[in-house]
């Protein structure tokens, strides 16, 4: 690929296609795995120092290697979505699985929380005295074998109760015969520009009400669970026992353009090749097309993001719009457009989404193939 320096020069450099390998049929999730368990180990290590419990989302990633390299850097157990991931992760041998959503558990659902307590320790999320009592009218006379923990809502304003509220719940959780264990919180606001740290504060508040409520009804409080990926590393005093982050282990652009990772901690990219280039008037940026478009890139875009994903070797271009199978790309001023055939690597907006849409990804290390994975608990949404 030819470039355009400041001086108007151009020059060679080696192209960004180096570090894809060559036998990838483009659109094509990358993970690298070098990168990867430098993310396990350094959030791992981040936690212990703290005192913390670590009990990662997989939501984000969906993969049995990846969570086996999460337990083996001591996380405690797992965090899960839907009682179809537990199911995946627990057959997989995982003993300690926290279903963090407020469930509501019909018959069916019950008979399959009864079949994972065979083979692991179950904990759920509850929001609601409702939900609660119709937990426990299901499960029976097995409702002593599930743990639940109360959902908080500590800002994000989506599921949860006030902590004000959270003894209310607890106890009718327990008149239904479930194990009360402690309370639980999203800081999902954190997901915003300048956010990260009051959403952390507020969800250490409510972390610290909540426990206070249940500890005065009499309820013994053993795990306060809270956590994202944007607020897990920020130092400081945490009510919290244990933390739940996800994205960390790929990172993805939200997570670079919030500041709350670089480039060099980009485990995962969808390498996409330039199939197409648009025809732009003298003076404007140059635009192209690559093939990895909202049906492998996911079509998330909060509306603070720049675009809808990023080019990992070219931080000033722009993806401006998404097709289920094209991307178009802003190219920056002055350098010359990729030719067609080259091949660029894309971070998602939202890597939970990608890893969604695909049955497999390639694993690389050092640029050179290193196997593949399957996404095991892919499209388990129930």
């Amino acid at each position: 690929m030819t470039t355009v320096n400041a001086r108007g020069d151009e020059r060679q450099h080696l192209p960004i296609t180096a570090v894809i390998p060559p036998g990838l049929t483009t659109p094509e999730v990358m993970i690298d795995v070098d990168v990867l368990d430098r993310n396990i180990a350094r959030m791992a290590s981040a936690t212990q120092a703290r005192g913390l419990r670590l009990r990662p989302h997989v939501k984000t990633h969906k993969v049995l290697e990846i969570a086996e390299r999460q337990l083996a850097a001591g996380a405690v157990g797992l965090t899960v979505a839907t009682i179809g991931e537990a199911e995946v992760f627990a057959k997989a041998g995982v003993t300690d699985i926290f279903i963090a959503y407020p469930l509501w558990v019909t018959e069916s659902q019950a008979k399959r929380l009864r079949k994972l307590t065979d083979a692991c320790s179950i904990t759920v999320g509850v929001d609601s005295a409702e939900s609660a009592s119709f937990m426990g009218k299901n499960l029976g006379a097995d409702a002593g074998r599930i743990a639940v923990l109360v959902e908080l809502d500590s800002g994000h304003h989506r599921s949860g109760v006030h902590p004000d509220e959270a003894a209310g719940v607890a106890r009718a959780a327990a008149d239904a015969g479930l194990d009360v264990a402690g309370v639980f919180t999203f800081p999902g606001h954190s997901y915003a520009p300048g956010m990260p740290l009051e959403a952390a504060r507020q969800e250490d508040a409510a972390l610290r009400l909540g426990a206070d409520k249940l500890a005065a009804a009499g309820f013994t409080v053993k795990t306060i669970s809270g956590g994202s990926t944007p607020t897990a590393m920020l130092e400081g005093d945490t009510a919290a026992t244990e933390l739940r982050p996800g994205v960390y282990v790929f990172g993805d652009a939200q997570q670079l353009e919030l500041g709350r990772c670089g480039t060099d901690d980009i485990a995962l990219t969808v390498a996409s090749t330039v199939v197409s280039h648009h025809r732009t008037d003298p003076g404007e940026p140059g635009r192209f097309i690559i093939d990895a478009g909202s049906k492998v890139l996911g079509s998330d875009r909060p509306a603070w993001a720049s675009g809808y994903g990023r080019l990992l070797d070219y931080p000033d271009a722009t993806i401006t719009a998404l097709s289920e199978h094209h991307a178009t790309v802003q190219w920056p001023q002055g350098l010359a457009l990729p030719h067609r055939g080259d091949r660029l690597r894309v971070v998602p907006n939202h890597v939970c989404l990608t890893m969604n849409l695909v049955d497999e990804v390639a694993v690389v290390s050092q640029g050179e193939p290193a196997g593949r994975w399957r996404v095991a608990a892919r499209g388990k949404n129930s």
